[in-house]
Order: C-alpha cells, then sequence, then structure tokens
C-alpha cells in the first residue's frame, strides 16, 4: 500500500482529473458526439500526462533534494531509473493509443510528446518553459479533436483552435506561478494569473470566442444552454482566484503551491464551459463532474 501512495505522489494522481476534458472539450468542438477514437485520445492523454509527470520528477531530482527533500525520488522511496522507465513506457503507451486513432491523430500525439519530453528535459528552467507547458495543454485538447473528427475530416479538427488557446493562455499563467511554487517571493505573477483567469473566463462565457461547431451556442438571447456556460465560466474563476489572490496578498511558498493548484483544478470548469460553449451540454455536465473527485483526492495527495 506504501508503494501504490509513492507512485500516486510521483504521478500526481489528483491531477489526472484535469486530463479527460481536454479530449473532451476538443471532441465538442467538432460537433459531433464522441465516438471511440474519441476514447483512444483519451487515452493517450493520460498515458502522456503521467509520462510527464514521472519524467519531471526524474530530471529535477537533484533540485528536489535541497528544495522538496520529502518528494518520492530524493527521499528514496522510488529509485530514479524506476521513474525514467514509467516515463518510457507510458509514453509508448500513449503513442500507440493515438496511432489506432489515425495518423493525423498520431502526428498530434507525437508533437504533444515531444513537448512534454522538451520541457521536462531542458526548455522547464528556460524562459521558454511556461509557453511550451501551454502549447502541451493546447495540443492535448487538439489530440481529442483530431481524433474524434477522424483522419478525413480536417476542418472539423481545426474547429477546434480557439478552444485550445483558451486553454493553452490559462496554462500558460499558472505555470508562470508555479516556477516559484518552492521559494515564493513574487506577487506579480499571481496578479497576472487573476488577469488571465477573468479574461479568459469573460470570453468563455460571452462572444469574445468564435466557435465554429455545429449547435454552439452563439448567440446574446439568455438560454438554459447559455447559462449554463456561464454558470460554468464563473466556476472556473472561482476556483482558480481565491487561492492566487491569497498568493499574491501573501507570497510564501505553501500559498503559491495553493494558488498553482487551484489554477490546475480550475481547468476542469474551463474545460466544461469550452464543451457547452460548443453545445454539447452532456459532455460540459460530465466534464464538470469530475471537479469534486479532483478536490477530494488532493487533499489526500499534492498535484503540485
Amino acid at each position: 500500500m506504501t508503494a501504490a501512495r509513492d507512485w500516486a505522489e510521483l504521478l500526481r494522481l489528483p491531477a489526472l482529473f484535469t486530463v479527460p476534458g481536454d479530449a473532451f472539450a476538443g471532441a465538442a468542438t467538432t460537433g459531433l458526439a464522441p465516438n471511440h477514437r474519441t476514447l483512444l485520445a483519451l487515452t493517450s492523454s493520460l498515458c502522456l500526462y503521467e509520462a510527464g509527470m514521472a519524467l519531471n520528477d526524474w530530471a529535477d531530482r537533484a533540485e528536489d533534494a535541497v528544495e522538496r527533500p520529502e518528494r518520492p525520488l530524493p527521499s528514496g522511496r522510488i529509485a530514479p531509473p524506476a521513474a525514467l522507465a514509467a516515463a518510457t513506457a507510458l509514453t509508448a503507451a500513449g503513442l500507440t493509443a493515438a496511432a489506432r486513432a489515425g495518423r493525423p491523430a498520431l502526428a498530434v500525439a507525437g508533437a504533444l510528446a515531444g513537448t512534454v519530453w522538451a520541457y521536462d528535459l531542458g526548455l522547464k528552467h528556460t524562459p521558454a518553459g511556461p509557453a511550451a507547458m501551454a502549447a502541451a495543454r493546447g495540443l492535448d485538447l487538439l489530440l481529442g479533436a483530431t481524433a474524434t473528427a477522424g483522419p478525413d475530416d480536417r476542418r472539423r479538427a481545426t474547429a477546434a483552435l480557439p478552444s485550445a488557446t483558451a486553454l493553452a493562455t490559462h496554462t500558460l499563467a499558472v505555470t508562470v506561478v508555479s516556477r516559484r511554487e518552492a521559494q515564493g517571493g513574487s506577487s506579480t505573477a499571481p496578479l497576472a494569473a487573476l488577469a488571465v483567469a477573468g479574461t479568459v473566463g469573460r470570453l468563455v462565457s460571452g462572444g469574445g470566442l468564435r466557435t465554429r461547431a455545429p449547435g454552439a451556442d452563439t448567440g446574446t438571447r439568455v438560454t438554459p444552454r447559455r447559462a449554463l456556460r456561464a454558470a460554468l465560466a464563473l466556476a472556473y474563476v472561482g476556483t482558480a482566484a481565491k487561492p492566487l489572490f491569497h498568493a499574491a496578498l501573501n507570497p510564501s511558498p505553501p500559498l503559491t503551491q495553493r494558488a498553482v493548484g487551484g489554477g490546475i483544478r480550475a481547468m476542469i470548469p474551463l474545460q466544461a464551459a469550452l464543451a457547452a460553449r460548443s453545445g454539447a451540454v452532456g459532455t460540459a455536465l460530465f466534464t464538470a463532474a469530475l471537479a469534486p473527485a479532483a478536490r477530494r483526492f488532493a487533499r489526500k495527495v499534492s498535484v503540485t
């Protein structure tokens, strides 16, 4: 049982609840119902995300030995070669799943895997780090759209670009905050992330994002679908804003880490709002239902 908890901590399992919404929000933009290729994209996303978690700790093991010695690798609970082997195996599994969804999906998954490995092994501590992480999230949403649309319908796949941009923008802001989570000491990044959350929330709830999926809600009349989208956008802003505000007031490491955790969990209502904007009410509600599970598991295992 102890070994299972160690791996859950290494792989940051509560953060895994933020992954399905990428595939589902991407699928929603196509105007098609989720299909077997969507599930393959979801499987690929889950594998590649967890590969990134394992690779992240393997690459940061020396740094964590100083700043976060309680982590599984520096504490000796998991051997570094085991973490690297897990990252490699999970990457291979993710690419295999994507390949079964078609060549376009494999191409997007390949770009996603390359971005993940480049971020963990070299880009993380450079100015390009946050942009790489943002690109990974955007690619993950595009993977869901590309797989769902199938290998012969690129037009539906490209409809996901506005939603991918919104998710990537949020991810960029949270990643900038995370660069100070071990040291703290900066109010600028949390304040900037607050502004980003407010802007993204307004665009998603209103008419700021162009959505071309059939059935998408782009009018101004108040409808149940539009009300749901606004409520989900508000939930997104609320989830991200409170811990970010606290971190801005007191940028200590614990509060900064909570702000990062809140930003990660806020991805779920954001994904749900994006799905609702594309007209996929059922998908939006299912995605939103993942949020309570993410909160519950985050109390047991840290997402950062």
